[in-house]
């Protein structure tokens, strides 16, 4: 079983959906139905896919007439999927499929919200680690849906040095070296919080220097100290309302944890059209 097989069961079994007392009680076992999810507001889709495995898992005679995908556009309205198959089970799986999709898709819509807000600009909008405990690479292919790109994936996969790290290392010089003593293989990224640890981590040359909770004017003072060998990324108290600023300050991306961790879920919706024993 992979790692979406796994979630999607945990899911199921969380909502007791093999076990739908309501369902069973009002809808004879034979009753057949025809169901659409319909988007209830704008916005990005993320989860379609994932809401395909959970009603395949409920049954597979459960048919999916997808009209629209994952990455896709849709208004307040449109018509996402058509759905026909047991009721019972078609409604057994209709809240953890739409719970996959609404927030998956809130992911990708306010993800395009800050990408967009960046148009014309040469800098991308990545996502961090505060992710969703088991959902962090449903969470991080939504950011993708959304336009965004994904900072590391997990612990293993780079290194990134922040105040705790550096407390205990007892200096960003040491911290980096040790980095790449280490693995030499992976890129190494160092957190500054002022411009003196900005020159202290120049003179060591990390892959990336992370500019933390730094206003637009310091992060363009920094800009100006860092040489382009060194990407820069700036992370911390950035919005929608400042983040064209940051960007044409000379970042060359910007790290938003709200992405994941505080997007509003996309309103959808799952309504039975017919349904016939």
């Amino acid at each position: 079983m992979n790692y979406l097989e796994r979630v999607i069961e945990l899911a199921l079994l969380e909502d007791a959906a093999f076990e739908d007392v309501t369902a069973m009680a009002t809808i004879e076992k034979n009753v057949q139905g025809v169901a659409t999810i319909t988007a209830k507001a704008a916005g990005v889709l993320s989860g379609c896919s994932v809401a395909d495995k959970v009603f395949s898992r409920m049954g597979v005679d459960i048919t999916c007439d997808w009209h629209k995908r994952d990455g896709e556009a849709v208004q307040a309205g449109d018509c996402v999927a058509q759905l026909s198959g047991p009721l019972r089970r078609l409604l057994s799986a209709e809240r953890t499929a739409l719970n996959f999709m609404q927030h998956l898709s809130g992911i990708a819509s306010l993800t395009q919200q800050y990408v967009q807000a960046l148009e014309g600009l040469d800098c991308k909008v990545v996502d961090t680690r505060k992710t969703t405990p088991c959902l962090r690479l449903l969470e991080k292919q939504a950011v993708e849906h959304g336009g965004g790109g994904n900072h590391r994936m997990d612990l293993s996969e780079a290194f990134l040095i922040k105040e705790n790290h550096i407390e205990g290392a007892g200096s960003i010089t040491d911290a980096v070296g040790l980095c790449y003593q280490l693995d030499d293989s992976k890129w190494v990224e160092t957190e500054c919080e002022t411009l003196e640890q900005v020159l202290e981590a120049i003179a060591v040359s990390p892959d990336i220097i992370l500019l933390d909770n730094m206003s637009p004017a310091m992060v363009a003072q920094a800009r100006a100290m860092v040489p382009t060998s060194i990407l820069l990324e700036a992370s911390g108290n950035i919005t929608l309302e400042n983040i064209h600023a940051y960007a044409r300050a000379g970042v060359n991306r910007v790290a938003i944890g709200a992405i994941t961790h505080s997007a509003p879920a996309l309103d959808l919706s799952m309504r039975v059209n017919s349904a016939n024993g």
